[in-house]
């Protein structure tokens, strides 16, 4: 039985809490919300309200940390909105945290983001180049952390995240003048998600970096017109007017490295 904290039970820190739990691990996992706390003891979590910020933590978080073997980092940046965040230095805070609770092996959940819209096929071995705020700032954390000495870092750089409760075309629907219709798709569902994280503990994979995308790239407009129809939602209409920038991500290490079978692919 391994102790294992969830920095961040949102939604995909949450099932993955019940799944390390169902699989007989003791899990710690934190939220910034109070109504959450029930709901989290009553699937098995041992539950923290915790927010961390750029010059201060909320909460206890050095019982939160207190005998973890692994430390999930599940925070996204927040950039959105009147309330934006200097993530990286919201990490650099809470790593003397980690130091001080002696905690050796580390997954942070970074994003595709962190590579550039420059229509050309990405590895693990690609130069991270982002062109976004998030992605600037997902990369930086992720140097920081991989070059702590103190501990281990798993990187798992995801792409768009989807679920039974969650596909983008319920955003896209109906919109229109929508750009890239040749740009592949890059997603992958929670359920792979959770299989990856759980991969990586199970053969003990730190201080490595995995793409993490389902091997399924159709272009934009052939995916979610024909999802819109599937659902019988309103099709999305594309510019065609404009260059098509974006990526094919693969997802080599997980698939070679961890021997990770995709469950979800068609998507």
């Amino acid at each position: 039985m391994k102790q294992i904290c969830i920095l961040g039970c949102g939604w995909l820190g949450s099932p993955l809490a019940k799944s390390l739990v169902e699989d007989g691990n003791s899990v710690k996992g934190s939220t910034t919300s109070p109504e959450k706390i029930q709901v989290l003891r009553k699937i098995g979590i041992n539950p923290f309200k915790i927010k961390i910020m750029e010059s201060a933590i909320e909460g206890e978080i050095s019982l939160f940390l207190a005998n973890a073997d692994i430390l999930i980092i599940d925070i996204p940046p927040k950039l959105r909105g009147k309330i934006k965040e200097n993530f990286v230095e919201t990490i650099k805070f809470l790593i003397p945290y980690i130091e001080e609770a002696q905690v050796r092996k580390l997954i942070f959940v970074s994003s595709t983001s962190v590579y550039a819209d420059d229509n050309s096929t990405v590895t693990e071995n690609s130069k991270p180049f982002p062109l976004t705020e998030s992605g600037k700032q997902l990369l930086l954390t992720e140097n920081i952390l991989n070059e702590n000495k103190n501990f281990k870092t798993t990187v798992i750089r995801f792409g768009g995240l989807i679920g039974d409760d969650r596909h983008p075309i319920h955003f896209l629907a109906g919109r229109k003048e929508l750009e890239n219709p040749f740009a592949p798709i890059n997603l992958i569902h929670l359920k792979d998600c959770i299989g990856i994280i759980k991969a990586i503990i199970n053969n003990d994979l730190f201080g490595e970096t995995f793409n993490a995308v389902a091997p399924y790239h159709p272009f934009r407009v052939d995916f979610y017109t024909n999802k819109a129809v599937e659902l019988q939602l309103p099709v999305p209409e594309f510019n065609y007017n404009n260059v098509t920038v974006g990526k094919t991500i693969l997802s080599i290490k997980v698939e070679k490295n961890l021997g990770y079978i995709f469950q979800n692919i068609s998507l």
